[in-house]
């Protein structure tokens, strides 16, 4: 426990110089008393940890001196190899870079810890796709990665149900959902010196890219945002933002349990949480989120018999005219026998 304090210690010194005991002691989670001891037990091993004085004070490496990549152990050297997502980079068009990376770090490790390394990716992969989906990455997102790489305001042409639409986008992040790809950005506008409305788009559906008109200069990122909390804060908000109409369905008890399964769960979870009692039969009442009747007609077919569309009426036909058609099928199927 403590060795490894000692190394987090000396990084810690190394990227930033003039740390003071106090806030060692903060990012290390112990007392003052403990950092100047473990100070002292670094000079001891060698690690020239100087303390200077006054108000631009505090703990340095002597000039010249840095703490080496082979003090990692070798589950941190697995765990860099195991960071990479391949399809993710091959989508980005990174593949290359980060083979290329990778060799670097393998020259740089003792043999011991390159062994332990180079042996995980023998052991785990991550497959992000969903099942029965076959994952293909949009033609844009590589230029897109750069944009966001290089900080480049882009005009793009996005598809929305029925029209296309033209947007000045900054983009500041790309994310891997579930094998589709999402850029998060912010459309410029309002005040000088004021950002605009932020936006999450599908890139499978960026139909045209191209630099913003004029926008020669990268654009100022906002310090304060993190892509991580964004999207952990708005995905389910944007995930029910597509959920854009609803359906009236009588849903058995065998249904209840499968329609999460089978609709968005989102949209799933909400209808449950204000649904009614059950009728007589045990049947209850929903009003379903979906995407569209279209969406919804696809979804609702999986589970037959136990979901009755009651509205809208156009919907409730389809239903019916497949019922119809399937009743047909194999009753003329019976007939032959």
């Amino acid at each position: 426990m403590r060795a490894a304090r000692l190394i987090r210690m000396a990084l810690l010194v190394q990227s930033s110089p003039g740390l003071t005991a106090a806030a060692l002691a903060l990012e290390l989670g112990v007392s003052e008393r403990t950092v100047i001891r473990d100070v002292q037990a670094l000079q001891e091993a060698g690690v020239p940890v100087r303390s200077e004085r006054g108000r631009t004070g505090g703990y340095r490496l002597a000039p010249g001196y840095r703490t080496r990549l082979t003090t990692l152990r070798p589950a941190e050297a697995e765990t860099l190899y195991l960071s990479g997502m391949p399809a993710a980079l091959r989508d980005l068009g990174l593949s290359g870079a980060a083979d290329a990376a990778r060799l670097k770090l393998s020259a740089t490790l003792l043999p011991s810890l390159r062994a332990a390394a180079e042996s995980s990716v023998h052991r785990f992969h991550l497959d992000a796709p969903a099942w029965f989906r076959e994952p293909s990455a949009p033609e844009s997102l590589p230029e897109l990665a750069r944009a966001v790489w290089a900080d480049r305001t882009v005009e793009l042409a996005y598809a929305r149900p029925g029209r296309e639409v033209i947007r000045l986008v900054e983009p500041y992040g790309l994310v891997l959902k579930a094998g589709v790809w999402y850029l998060v950005g912010r459309v410029p506008g309002g005040a000088p010196g004021r950002g605009g409305a932020w936006r999450t788009y599908r890139v499978d559906r960026v139909t045209a890219l191209s630099p913003a008109p004029g926008a020669e200069e990268p654009f100022v990122r906002d310090p304060g945002f993190d892509l991580a909390a964004y999207w952990e804060e708005h995905s389910v908000a944007f995930a029910r933002a597509l959920l854009r109409t609803s359906v009236t369905v009588r849903v058995t008890e065998q249904g209840l349990r499968r329609l999460p399964a089978v609709v968005d769960a989102a949209g799933a979870g909400e209808a449950l949480a204000s649904a009614g009692a059950p009728d007589a039969a045990g049947r209850v009442t929903l009003e379903l989120p979906v995407e569209s009747e279209e969406v919804a007609f696809e979804q609702l077919s999986v589970l037959g018999a136990e979901a009755e569309v009651l509205a809208p009426q156009g919907l409730r036909a389809r239903f019916r005219e497949r019922a119809q058609a399937l009743a047909a099928l194999y009753g003329a199927e019976e007939d032959q026998r």
